[in-house]
């Protein structure tokens, strides 16, 4: 495949990974404050999903190696990040509220609860946001001489898109649009990513019968 159609494709995935780790955080604060280990554990937990999504990321493209695969696993993470702001505040109230009024929340309570609550509402996603990159690593890689190529080039748009992510949520997001906005936002990016893997496979496929290998 063109890397003109990777590229961007993994891109946008970055992007949408890490911008829900920073808004997330900042919604987390609402439920659990502004305390440093509400950061630790939104990093922590979304780099579990990252690491878990690579590794199924590689072995599903080492089976399937159609990147229309991709489409239900982002579709499934679309419509959960667009419908955070209706589910997550009745679970992260639980979390809070299942401790006695009145008494003092136990140390270890006070920096797991924030991690318990990224994990309910950012784990799966994230999770299946990363499936993009080693996927897209396999199904772009025709010829061995080039996976060093093709592997670097997909690493540096995820990072690049990774990049942006940090500097507009933090800059422009959290500024111009509400949370319910922002996260409808990023749920169309990841559907919009579903739509295109399908429009990826299609042309993967065209190339295949061309007998194309990565450009």
């Amino acid at each position: 495949m063109s890397r003109f159609t990777i590229a961007p494709f993994v891109f946008l995935g970055g992007f949408v990974v890490m911008a829900l780790e920073i808004i997330g955080a900042r919604y987390l604060a609402r439920d659990f404050g502004g305390a440093f280990y509400v950061w630790v554990s939104q990093i922590g937990v979304l780099l579990i999903a990252l690491a878990l999504g690579y590794a199924a990321g590689g072995a599903l493209a080492d089976r399937w190696q159609r990147p229309q695969f991709l489409a239900l696993p982002l579709t499934v993470a679309g419509l959960i990040i667009c419908l955070i702001p209706s589910f997550a505040p009745p679970l992260l109230d639980a979390i809070v509220t299942r401790h006695p009024a009145g008494e003092e929340i136990p140390a270890v309570w006070v920096k797991l609860d924030p991690a318990l609550g990224s994990a309910v509402v950012f784990f799966l996603p994230c999770c299946a946001l990363a499936l993009i990159s080693p996927y897209m690593a396999r199904v772009a890689t025709r010829r061995l001489e080039r996976v060093g190529t093709v592997s670097g080039l997909i690493y540096a748009a995820s990072t690049a898109g990774s990049i942006a992510g940090v500097f507009i949520s933090g800059y422009l997001f959290i500024d111009c649009l509400s949370m319910t906005a922002i996260f409808r936002t990023l749920g169309g990016l990841t559907l919009f990513l579903a739509a295109l893997s399908i429009i990826v496979d299609k042309q993967t496929e065209k190339e295949a019968g061309n007998g194309c290998a990565f450009k």
